[in-house]
């Protein structure tokens, strides 16, 4: 019995690591990514590869701190996108459109985000008075490959790129 998925055809893979060599060690995504580009421009099968993130580390970056006026633009400036869909789609099914649907639900829409955006830091306050980023890191990206594939794509990386 396969485990089918919900939302079509094909069974859900447990997700597992990539088994094989490892063809090389990078410090950064970029460059594990060249290495691949430059192999598929050789006609290589990159099917037969993964990337593989080592090491990783969330690193929240603090962007600065949260005020009322913060809260207030950003939550307007999310509301007045949210008003702005549903003014468009006022007006694409509405018998006798208007462009007056749009500008009103985009300011409702702002007004209604403004006031959700400071309840929700007043709620919040004292325990998160400033804003941040998240990111995902790695220390270093590996390369994976089908061993019967690595002497292959070893010689096709000794050979000198086009255009050196």
């Amino acid at each position: 019995m396969s485990n089918q998925s919900a939302f079509g055809r094909r069974p859900q893979v447990q997700p597992t690591l990539p088994k094989g060599d490892v063809l090389g060690t990078y410090e950064t995504y970029l460059e594990a990514q060249g290495v691949v580009d430059r192999l598929a421009k050789a006609d290589f099968e990159v099917k037969k590869l993964a990337i593989v993130g080592n090491d990783l580390k969330t690193v929240e970056r603090v962007t600065g701190k949260l005020t009322n006026g913060k809260a207030a633009l950003t939550g307007a400036i999310s509301g007045a996108w949210f008003g702005l869909f549903l003014g468009l789609l006022l007006f694409l099914f509405s018998t006798s459109p208007q462009l007056g649907f749009v500008a009103a639900a985009t300011l409702i829409g702002a007004g209604f985000g403004m006031l959700f955006g400071v309840a929700t830091m007043a709620v919040g306050r004292r325990r998160r008075d400033f804003t941040s980023t998240h990111q995902v890191l790695a220390s270093n990206y590996q390369i994976i490959i089908d061993t019967d594939l690595t002497l292959k794509a070893q010689e096709l990386l000794s050979r000198p790129e086009r255009g050196e």
